[in-house]
């Protein structure tokens, strides 16, 4: 047809013929035949009159729209409708003249019009040329215009129009009319004349581009108007907004109302429908709706529009506010420019469109580089990576970007705008030539606007090309013209003479020559690449370069083998890769590692490049983080490890966890980019090699040359490129199912994916911990679950690769255009490809089974106590961090856990010992401990490694040492093997017998069996209670005291000696002589020992020490004694749990005390514990009362009670009154006459004046009488306050008030002198439990008196203890703000036990320095009675705050007083139900309290209160095992026998802790310095109390600190360790963690310090290091003298104190030079090495200047030689230099025969002769020496002698 259109392919003209369906009906149509190139649009009538055709009773003026229809082949047809009035009669429209009967007429007004419709459909949109045309028509026939019809319809219908160009035609119809018609310069450009300005101002801004984005995202539009005209130019404006997308969905801008079901099709569509079918759109849920009437947009709820991404869609919205309103702008000035008027609509149209022109050229910039060609012969086939491009523009995330390419519109454009070698138009130069000045003019909307002008202006030109033309010349009808009455109908015209037109006009096109318009095709621009254009705000990080410069220094490290740096950067460099640089850096960096596509590593290279792989794949969307996977896709094959014999594995078994390998797009992408490169390469190797920058060109350039120069090739040249580009696409074809095939079997091709979902247990590890599944089955489409063969499984596995790679196969061999005999051959391929792959990973399986799993650090073996054995060997576990934020580096610093390490269960504790998991603290080990013992609660969890992807099940233990282990087991321990490992851990912290403890099981095999009971040990008890008073007697009478000289006291001396032994502790030792051997000759030796044993035991020294009763010589006693120890329990008979000895008032016959004590619980009656010096008031403790006893107790004035509970009652009565007897205060007075009683001497002092009202005031916080304190509780509660929930019976309020002195309540609470000395006040106070007592009435003649007070079960300590263990050891980190520390501590209520039980001591403490008795007898007399007991004789008596005072205490009251510790401490399996119970515990925080309030009363340091509380529950000593004296005997563990110190093995406490503090001060309080008889008296208010730092220290770097010899073995290696290093410069700094370090020992007191510096300095002088203890006290002596001499201090004390003392020590003349200063000496730091000094040895020789110096007492004596040799004379010398004890043959020998050790004799002793000794010699000249090997028997030549070599060893023994 050449190249011009026909300006209207048909004619025709419509009636409504009266059809009753309304339909329409044509009339005539020309041509009346189809044209052969262009079929006739079915249906048009519908659209003629979308409402549907009717008959209207009066004439309308004509109308005219442009209704579009689409064709099969979505060409569009523009049918202009021009539709006038035409009167019916209604006779007329019976008999109609088309002969069609008519059957609706029967009740018609008068006059009916009908509509007629002249339609003309055209493939050009020329609106206004077709309005004239019909119009002319309508004209000719109305206005009887003499020109035939047929002719004007003739010309019209062979009028040719070029379809673009830019030419102008003018045209006539023959009826002397003339139209010019100007056809657009471009073809591709849209045509919009006003459409689009009209729609802005119609919905305005806002709306638009709602609507916009909703085309372009596919969404359903749907147009209202009651104007037909007005929906389709919306339409039209909507389309041009649009380009250059084109739209290609239904696109109907008028919708017929017959048609109106469309609307419910699921594809989207712009549609416009008219207003009056507005109700049947309200049902539509998914469509926009648009009214251009009302100006509303409606959206549904259900539908989300994705707007443009932010700075576009702002930037859009200004331009189009500008262009629209540029008033706006200059709203606000002063002096607003004159001509700020829109421009007109046209112009305006032009810019909206040109904004969005821009729009689209800054969302598509750059999409040219992401354009993949794969075929350029014959047809260029393209791809668009849509990735790529969405990476690289770092839209990746943008949704409305992501739509609008996944649209079919961009498909379009891709094939449109794709192929390099076309005609271009004015978007191809915006995208290739303007991308730059579009980025300069964001910020500036002026260039921005005058860039709109511009662009404005090329599309009106494009439209009107030539300048206006005035030459249009059209008839119009005549005015009203349509209004005249009668009108005649429009002819019937005849088809022959327009079919004569249509034939001619035919036949003169035939003969015309074609007219050849040159395409103006050429290479379409490109512009800029991308990457420039991606960080245009600067958005990269700014310290990407150093993340870069870590990633590429780890990896030079990884492949210089520097293994450790790398491990140190690998976090660093983990955390990098989250970023994209990194990730591209990375794999640039392997790539420059790759040589000939092949890089061998060695295992621990191939894990750390394959970790850094997998971490940069983790993140990748499945889209592919533009080209990530692609970059590392040749790595994977690249990157191997030999595993064996010709096995390599590559690194792609270890990456294919990541679900971009599943993805086929991805998969797509990578094919087609690939292929473009190698058909690049073709093109380039043919073109030019010669020619450098010939390589610069990319694909799309080479393409575009091709298709240039491809018309100029004959056809075999063509026919062999089609073909090498073939062959091509196959090749790659080839190699990518191979690289499919790799990535997506899996290692281990048994094992499915969907398969083992759950099975986590048999996970291999593969290439160190890296599991991969096969990603196969997540492809698999027919997936068969039921076949349970393993080759079924297998095969499954390749058949679902198989298919997986022949659908990618298929899907790019179509595209690409590549043969069927290629494809068949592919498709037989690849079964054989993936077939061959599973063989030769079987074997890279196997082999990668065998690798030893590395990258796990070796486990640390921890050090082991003597004695201490392994029951299970180290099971490779995580240390997981808890609650506590010091370790997880919350607090600063690299956390230390997680750690990896190992978990080792010895017979005595749990041990794990790791090294952090973070590289930056990788090299310190981090140790957590705690004995077996001591493990309270364990469950099983499930924990999530940070390391691997999946749930690790775990262990979380705590013990009550405070220690919380959470472990999470490596997949290399068997599940069994943590079951069995529990089951250990049961048997061991549960044995069934105390036997199976560590204390007895120490040094044993571990796999020991419990022992049975035995024998019955009843026997040895009945001797032993038979001859335990005698035997007693006689031993207590032949003590003497340890001190330096040895004189036994008389028993004149007895009583005095009370003085002495408060500052020392009396050591009570045998001595037996004749006399007590014949005496107890019928005991057997051992039960000798063990009575006498008895004697020594704490109870007895003590009771001595206060002077509260001796076993006296006589039978009879003394009867001056006011007390006796009362033997009435040696049975163990009357009391099980109190111990064999006891106090007693002396009056009471033992008969009466076994009656009495069937009335107290647990038989537990009133025993005497302690008496005050100053006022003889004595403490009594028992069990509570039983409940008949309390009846009888307090005998009810008028109760009858029947005789034998009134005689016990009397009984009582006696008892206690013989306890009020005994005090001086009432003996005094020696009449029950109280008054008297209380006016003697000593209670009307007046420091006790002032003491009452403090009493007072306690008496009445402790019994809760209403008119408490105010403040004393600071929080409610039950026990906030001991204060009662039942109402007090009136006396109590009584006795509160009688002990303040007071009847009424006074505002200061202190008594007026009058009421101060009141009759009632009492000798006795009985604390009784407030429950028990309900309801006893007071007897006012009784000298006691009841004080009832609320106490706490044990029920409730265990319940707070539970919860305080929770708050300081929680087990994940606290987010709860309720959760918090704090919070948790105060709901644990621990805080007011403790303010309770200090309460009541110091109530207690109070009443006894007031000169009253008190009987402490609550619940059962063993858990609070024994804490209040033993607080107040700590408060009370100064002797309780030493060394072996508190040992005593505890001995006396906890142990012989039968404390249950191995029920309460639950530690055998019978007491496993009980629960942990922690009184005694309890009672050391009490005492740490105190210790906190009165630091320099007490002896012992904080940490030895650390230490009892650590030990108690640990089971390493037998001193806290059993609950009572009697267990201990019957078990025989009370007395160990002294022999049997055969082991090194230390079994009770207090044994290592009297050796330890020989050795160190750590349990020495150096402020220590005791107020005689000082009282204390604490603060027990719970903001007084401190939490006790033992709850929440940890020392990680070596585990508690308590069991000494593991911390002190620690320490010397260390050093050692650290002596290589002394070369460099050391810093005096050093970094204490918090958690991880030990306070004391990185950072040491002074003292300490200086002691330790002092140690050194012997050390280097060669000199004996004396005892610390001895240089304190030395020291404290001279600073004593000093202060006396001078006033004012010079030089820092210490160091002069130290001066003064080496001065003394050492003669001054010594070389040394003896300065303290840290500087001067390198090795007094304790850390310091002694690397550069000479040894020992060489130091000694220094000093030897003369024997004497060294000799410090030498002589001859007899030494008895080992095992069966005799007695021998050598010549002995004591060197205390030295500290041994050397011999010789003679005195001029200088050859040493041997050497005894003095740090290893543990006594000296008087000896016996035995066979062989000398004869003739004093039986006192032998003498033993015991040391921890041996035991050395001497004889001196007399007893002087002997007891002169005893001093002597025995003070080098004491100075050590």
């Amino acid at each position: 047809m050449g190249n011009g259109t026909k300006l209207a392919e048909a004619f025709l003209w419509h009636c409504k013929e009266g059809g009753s369906d309304g339909q329409g009906r044509i009339l005539q149509r020309f041509p009346e035949k189809d044209w052969e190139d262009n079929p006739f649009p079915q249906g048009i009538e519908l659209f003629c009159q979308p409402s549907g055709w009717q008959l209207v009773p009066e004439r309308l003026p004509p109308s005219y729209f442009v209704a579009v229809l689409t064709d099969i082949n979505s060409e569009r047809h523009y049918c202009a409708c021009f539709t006038f009035w035409e009167e019916v009669d209604s006779t007329q429209s019976l008999h109609s003249e088309v002969d069609e009967d008519d059957d609706s007429g029967s009740a018609q007004p008068e006059q009916l019009f009908a509509p007629r419709s002249l339609v003309l459909v055209s493939r050009l949109d020329h609106s206004e040329v077709f309005r004239n045309c019909l119009g002319l028509i309508y004209t000719v026939h109305i206005d009887g215009v003499n020109v035939p019809l047929e002719t004007l319809i003739g010309n019209l219908l062979t009028c040719l129009i070029p379809i673009a160009g830019g030419s102008q035609r003018t045209i006539t119809l023959g009826a002397g009319d003339r139209q010019v018609i100007q056809t657009p310069i471009s073809d591709s450009l849209p045509v919009s004349s006003c459409s689009v300005a009209v729609l802005f101002r119609q919905l305005g801004i806002i709306n638009v581009l709602y609507l916009f984005c909703a085309a372009l995202t596919e969404h359903k539009i749907l147009f209202l108007s009651s104007s037909y005209q007005r929906l389709s130019d919306a339409c039209r404006a909507l389309l041009a907004i649009m380009f250059p997308l084109k739209y290609s969905f239904t696109y109907v801008p008028i919708l017929p109302g017959k048609l109106l079901e469309v609307l419910s099709t699921p594809t989207p569509f712009i549609i416009g429908v008219n207003s009056f079918f507005r109700s049947e759109t309200q049902e539509l849920l998914d469509v926009v709706i648009a009214d251009l009437d009302g100006g509303t947009v409606t959206i549904p709820e259900c539908v989300h529009i994705s707007l443009l991404p932010d700075p576009l869609l702002h930037q859009t919205q200004t331009a189009l506010s500008m262009v629209l309103d540029p008033e706006l702008e200059v709203a606000d000035h002063a002096f607003p420019p004159a001509s700020t008027q829109p421009s007109t609509l046209k112009i305006q149209d032009k810019e909206i469109r040109a904004v969005f022109l821009l729009l689209f050229a800054h969302l598509f910039r750059g999409y040219r580089w992401c354009l993949h060609i794969i075929r350029i012969h014959p047809e260029p086939v393209i791809r668009f990576h849509k990735a790529a491009f969405l990476g690289k523009r770092a839209l990746s995330e943008d949704d409305f970007l992501m739509k609008v390419l996944d649209g079919m519109a961009f498909a379009g454009f891709v094939s449109e705008r794709g192929p390099p070698y076309r005609p271009i138009d004015l978007f191809d130069e915006l995208v290739g030539n303007e991308v730059e000045r579009i980025r300069l003019e964001e910020g500036d909307n002026h260039k921005m606007m005058n860039h709109v002008k511009e662009l404005a202006e090329q599309l009106f030109k494009n439209e009107n090309p030539y300048p206006a033309v005035a030459m249009h010349k059209v008839q119009r009808p005549k005015e009203s013209s349509h209004l005249q009455s009668r009108h005649t109908s429009f002819p019937h015209l005849d088809e022959v003479t327009v079919q004569l037109f249509i034939d001619h006009a035919a036949a003169k096109q035939k003969t015309a020559p074609p007219i050849v318009k040159a395409e103006m095709k050429r290479m379409v621009p490109s512009g800029p690449p991308l990457g420039d254009a991606v960080d245009r705000n600067g958005s990269v990080l700014a310290n990407s370069a150093r993340r870069l410069e870590v990633v590429r220094n780890c990896i030079t490290y990884i492949f210089e083998n520097k293994m450790l740096e790398a491990k140190k950067l690998m976090p660093a460099v983990l955390r990098a890769l989250k970023g994209r640089a990194a990730r591209l850096c990375l794999t640039q960096e392997l790539n420059l590692h790759v040589l000939q596509n092949r890089a061998v590593l060695d295992d621990q290279q191939f894990d750390y490049v394959v970790r850094m792989m997998n971490c940069t794949l983790q993140d990748c969307s499945h889209m592919d983080e533009h080209g990530i996977a692609a970059a590392l896709l040749p790595l994977v094959t690249a990157f191997c490890r030999k595993l064996g014999a010709g096995i390599t594995q590559f690194a792609y078994s270890c990456v294919q966890e990541h679900m971009v390998w599943t993805n086929m797009q991805f998969w797509e992408a990578m094919f087609y980019s690939d292929v473009q490169n190698h058909i690049r390469a073709l093109y380039l190797e043919s073109t030019s090699i010669g020619e450098g920058h010939e390589r610069e060109h990319g694909a799309l350039e080479i393409a575009s040359e091709q298709r240039r120069l491809w018309p100029t090739l004959s056809k075999d040249k063509q026919q062999e490129l089609v073909q090498k580009e073939e062959s091509t696409v196959f090749s790659q074809a080839i190699h990518y199912a191979n690289r499919m095939s790799y990535l997506l079997l899996p290692l281990d091709t048994s094992k499915n994916r969907l398969l083992r979902g759950s099975a986590l247990g048999d996970v291999e590890s593969v290439s160190n911990s890296y599991v991969t599944n096969s990603i196969a089955g997540s492809m698999a489409e027919s997936y068969d679950t039921e076949s349970g063969f393993e080759d079924a499984e297998s095969s499954d596995v390749a058949n679902s690769v198989v298919r997986f790679i022949n659908r990618f196969v298929d899907k790019v061999c179509n595209e690409s255009g590549v043969t069927n005999e290629h494809l068949k051959a592919l498709h037989a391929m690849i079964p054989d490809i993936v077939q061959m792959h599973i063989e030769t990973l079987d074997a890279v399986h196997r082999e990668s089974k065998r690798l030893p799993p590395i990258q796990k650090p070796k486990l640390l073996r921890p050090t082991l106590l003597l004695g201490e054995e392994l029951m299970m060997e180290g099971m490779r576990v995580h240390l997981m961090p808890d609650g506590r934020e010091e370790t997880s580096g919350a607090l600063g610093g690299p956390p230390l856990l997680p750690a990896e390490g190992a978990i080792f269960l010895t017979t005595y504790r749990l041990i794990f010992k790791g090294t952090p998991i973070d590289p930056l603290v990788g090299e310190q080990v981090v140790t957590r401990s705690f004995p077996v013992a001591s493990l309270i609660k364990e469950k099983k969890i499930s924990v999530n490694l940070p390391m691997d992807q999946f749930i690790q099940e775990g262990l979380q233990l705590r013990s009550s040492t405070f220690q919380l282990m959470k472990i999470a087991f490596d997949e290399e321990v068997a599940s069994d093997l943590a079951e069995l490992f529990r089951k250990h851990m049961h048997k061991l912290r549960y044995p069934q017998h105390v036997h199976g403890t560590f204390a007895f099981t120490v040094g044993q095999s571990a796999k020991m069996a419990v022992e049975q009971k035995g024998k019955d040990k009843n026997p040895s008890l009945k001797t032993l209670s038979k001859n335990l008073v005698k035997s007693a007697k006689k031993t207590i009478g032949r003590q003497y005291v340890t001190r330096k000289k040895y004189t036994p006291p008389t028993w004149e001396q007895r009583s005095s000696l009370q003085s002495e032994m408060d500052e020392d502790e009396i050591s009570v030792s045998e001595e037996v002589d004749q006399t007590s051997l014949t005496l107890s000759s019928t005991i057997k030796s051992s039960d000798r020992q063990t009575m006498s044993s008895v004697v020594e035991r704490a109870c007895c020294r003590d009771y001595q020490r206060l002077g509260l009763g001796t076993l006296s010589n006589s039978l009879t006693r003394s009867k001056n004694e006011p007390f006796r120890i009362s033997t009435v329990n040696r049975m163990y008979t009357v009391c099980r749990s109190y111990p064999g000895l006891l106090i007693v008032p002396q009056s009471i016959p033992d008969s009466t005390i076994q009656r009495i004590s069937r009335c107290y619980r647990q038989s537990r009656f009133p025993v005497v514990c302690w008496r005050s010096s100053r006022t003889k008031a004595v403490l009594l403790r028992s069990g509570g009362l039983h409940g008949k006893g309390v009846v009888g107790f307090f005998k009810s004035p008028n109760a009858p009670s029947s005789s034998q509970a009134d005689s016990t009652s009397l009984e009582q009565e006696k008892y206690l009154q013989a306890v009020v007897s005994s005090m001086p205060s009432y003996s005094d007075t020696g009449a029950r006459n109280t008054l008297s009683g209380f006016t003697s001497a000593h209670m009307s002092n007046s420091t006790d004046k002032l003491r009452q009202p403090k009493i007072g005031a306690l008496m009445k916080q402790v019994m809760g009488s209403r008119e408490d304190v105010p403040g004393t509780f600071s929080r409610g509660g039950k026990w906030g306050s001991i204060r009662g929930t039942g109402r007090l019976s009136t006396y109590n309020a009584d006795v509160g008030n009688r002990l303040s002195g007071k009847e009424s309540p006074q505002a200061n609470g202190g008594p007026s002198e009058t009421h101060f000395l009141r009759p009632q006040r009492a000798y006795l106070y009985i604390i009784g439990d407030k429950s028990q007592l309900k309801g006893a009435k007071q007897d006012s003649f009784q000298q006691w008196e009841v004080v009832p007070i609320e106490v706490f079960d044990v029920r409730q300590v265990k319940a707070s203890f539970k919860k305080l263990m929770k708050a300081c050891m929680p087990s994940s980190v606290v987010v709860d703000p309720d959760t918090t520390f704090y919070r948790c501590l105060q709901e644990s209520e621990w805080m007011c036990l403790l303010h309770k039980v200090l309460q009541v001591s110091v109530l207690v403490v109070e009443l006894l320095d007031s000169g009253s008795s008190i009987m402490v007898s609550l619940e059962d007399g063993w858990d609070i009675t024994t804490q209040v007991v033993s607080l107040v004789q700590l408060l009370s008596d100064p002797y309780y705050r030493t060394f072996d005072g508190f040992r005593l205490l505890v001995e006396k009251e906890w142990l012989s007083f039968g404390h249950r510790f191995s029920h309460r401490g639950a530690q055998t399996l019978a007491s496993q139900n009980s629960g942990f119970t922690p009184v005694f515990l309890q009672f050391l925080d009490c005492v740490h309290q105190i210790h906190l309030q009165f630091p320099m009363e007490f002896e012992f340091s904080q940490y030895y209160l650390k230490f009892l509380a650590y030990h108690y529950v640990s089971n390493r000593f037998r001193t806290f095992l059993l609950d009572s004296d009697y267990e201990r005997i019957e078990l025989g563990v009370m007395y160990e026998e002294k022999g049997e110190k055969k082991s090194q093995q230390v079994k009770s406490v207090w044994d290592y802790i009297d050796r330890l503090n020989k050795k160190t001060p750590i349990f020495f309080n150096f402020m220590f310095a005791p107020e005689d008889g000082e009282v204390l008296k604490p603060y027990s208010y719970i903001s007084n109390l401190k939490v006790w730092d033992f709850y929440t220290e940890e020392t990680l770097s070596e585990g508690p600190s308590y069991d000494w010899e593991l911390v002190q073995g620690k320490q010397e290696q260390t050093e050692e360790g650290d002596r290589p290093d002394t070369a460099a410069p050391t810093s005096q700094r050093r970094i204490v963690w918090p958690c991880y370090d030990r306070r004391s020992k990185v950072v040491p007191d002074a003292i300490t310090k200086l002691l330790q510096e002092l140690q050194g300095l012997e050390m280097e002088l060669g000199q004996v290091s004396e005892k610390w203890k001895d240089t304190w006290d030395k020291i404290k002596a001279t600073q004593r003298s000093e202060s006396k001499l001078e006033s004012r201090v010079s030089e820092p004390l210490m160091h002069r104190i130290c001066h003064i003392y080496l001065h003394q020590r050492f003669m001054v003349g010594s070389a040394i030079n003896l300065s303290l200063d840290s500087e001067g000496s390198s090795s007094s730091a304790p850390t310091g090495g002694m690397s550069g000094r000479p040894s020992t040895s060489t130091l000694y020789s220094q000093f030897q200047s003369t024997e004497s110096e060294n000799r410090s007492f030498e002589g001859i004596l007899y030494k008895k030689g080992a095992l069966l040799k005799p007695w021998k004379q050598r010549w002995f010398v004591l060197d205390k230099t030295k500290h041994q004890l050397r011999y010789y043959e003679t005195r001029q020998d200088k050859e040493c025969k041997g050497v005894i050790d003095l740090a290893e004799v543990e006594s000296v002793v008087p000896g016996t002769p035995t066979i062989g000794a000398p004869k003739n010699i004093d039986e006192k000249a032998f003498f033993d020496l015991k040391t921890t090997k041996r035991v050395y028997n001497f004889c001196a030549q007399d007893s002087g002698n002997a007891q002169l070599w005893m001093d002597n060893v025995q003070s080098c023994l004491s100075d050590a």
